[in-house]
């Protein structure tokens, strides 16, 4: 069962981590670690006029898992809107800990973490960087609709 855990797939998703780093000048941040083993992910975004994220950025320190996961958002994250971004989490949320399917749509990538549903320790990290991706989304139109109401 380990095996299916660190399948290759999953692996390849590990090492290969897209939008790595920071922007220079994110219209949001945040961040997310998971207490049980430390894995921490900083992400920060620039939205469109739509709100979508036209610029992303993901700083991730964390196992294989938390690794692949940011691996298929940094992949798939450009143009999302913030709803499409809370789906997936609570669809890879679902799939983690009660059975659900998994994401669907431009986040369905992340079905193959499904095997980490038989770790209940492994699910924290591998929400890390989706859950930083919302919190930086939620910041970003915030901060429009705070310097909106300013003007």
């Amino acid at each position: 069962m380990i095996d299916d855990l660190y399948s290759a797939r999953i692996l390849m998703l590990a090492a290969n981590l897209p939008h790595a780093g920071r922007l220079a000048a994110p219209g949001g941040t945040g961040e997310r670690v998971a207490k049980l083993c430390g894995s921490r992910a900083t992400v920060d975004v620039t939205l469109d006029d739509q709100g979508r994220v036209i610029a992303f950025a993901q700083d991730v320190k964390a196992c294989a898992l938390g690794q692949a996961a940011a691996g298929v958002l940094g992949q798939a994250v450009i143009g999302a809107a913030a709803a499409e971004i809370a789906e997936a989490r609570d669809a890879l949320s679902a799939m983690l800990k009660s059975g659900g399917e998994g994401p669907i749509g431009r986040f369905e990538d992340l079905r193959v973490l499904r095997p980490v549903a038989d770790y209940p320790a492994r699910h924290a990290s591998t929400l890390v960087a989706v859950e930083a991706t919302l919190e930086a989304v939620n910041q970003a139109l915030a901060e429009r609709t705070r310097l909106a109401g300013a003007a």
